[in-house]
């Protein structure tokens, strides 16, 4: 008996046969669920009162007494700085740095600060330092780096713009 050898379909059939099957690859099985990721949590940021006392002996040489005083934080982006303002008939310097990221209870590493003073420009320092310095109504007594250009003090941050100095 011999066998009828099948003739292979026409190529339009072929084609009609893989086009019906497109349909079927493409379906989507996502079925719930948010199309994009949750967006990363924002840190909290407050704003903090800054203080800064020139030495003493500031009033025997006024001339760089009045010279603007700069302060810098951490947080900062590198050339943005503070400037602050003088208290009428003291040597007092004021501001408010804004956006400062809460840290406070501790996490992390504290926030370094420091003012750049004119009057003590010929210092070893350069003029930077983290002394006398009050950061959200806190005196800070960790300084790091003294008598260096690299001077700054330690400060963490709560969420009422309260500083505390690292224990």
């Amino acid at each position: 008996m011999k066998q009828k050898r099948l003739r292979p379909a026409p190529r339009a059939a072929r084609g009609l046969l893989l086009l019906s099957l497109l349909p079927a690859a493409c379906y989507d099985f996502h079925v719930d669920g948010p199309e994009d990721p949750a967006p990363l949590p924002q840190p909290r940021s407050v704003s903090v009162g800054v203080e800064y006392r020139q030495p003493d002996l500031c009033s025997d040489t006024p001339s760089r007494c009045t010279g603007a005083v700069l302060f810098y934080g951490s947080w900062m982006r590198p050339g943005e700085a503070l400037v602050l303002r003088p208290v009428p008939g003291r040597f007092f310097w004021v501001g408010t740095a804004t956006s400062v990221p809460v840290n406070f209870p501790p996490a992390g590493r504290a926030h370094a600060v420091r003012v750049l003073d004119p009057y003590i420009g010929g210092a070893p320092s350069s003029g930077f330092t983290g002394r006398r310095l009050r950061v959200g109504g806190e005196v800070l007594s960790h300084v790091e780096a003294l008598a260096r250009v690299d001077e700054h003090a330690l400060v963490y941050v709560d969420d009422n713009g309260f500083g505390h100095n690292p224990y």
